[in-house]
């Protein structure tokens, strides 16, 4: 699978966008602590293996890097894999007319 089409699946999951979500608020979370946010926040009751496969997906897409601190797994953000969204149809050129 090419890197837009894991892009594209990662992004396409609301449970994703919704960890994604949790992460731009509190960037360096352990599964623990994302279920929790999930629950209490978007009402999500997905079992911690479920989240963990969510986040196995945007791993895999780049949009999210893992540090094991012990015996934690730190769960951090990383957008710049969107760029190339943008990229992709130049939304930055002129508007036909313009």
């Amino acid at each position: 699978m090419d890197s837009d089409a894991d892009l594209f699946k990662a992004i396409g999951d609301a449970t994703r966008r919704a960890i994604l979500d949790e992460l731009t608020d509190r960037d360096g979370q352990t599964l623990f602590e994302i279920c929790g946010r999930l629950t209490m926040k978007h009402n999500l009751t997905s079992s911690r293996q479920a989240i963990s496969q969510h986040l196995a997906v945007l791993e895999q897409a780049g949009l999210v890097h893992t540090r094991r601190q012990g015996r934690c797994k730190f769960h951090y953000l990383d957008t710049s894999p969107l760029r190339s969204i943008i990229e992709r149809w130049d939304i930055d050129r002129e508007a036909p007319g313009s």
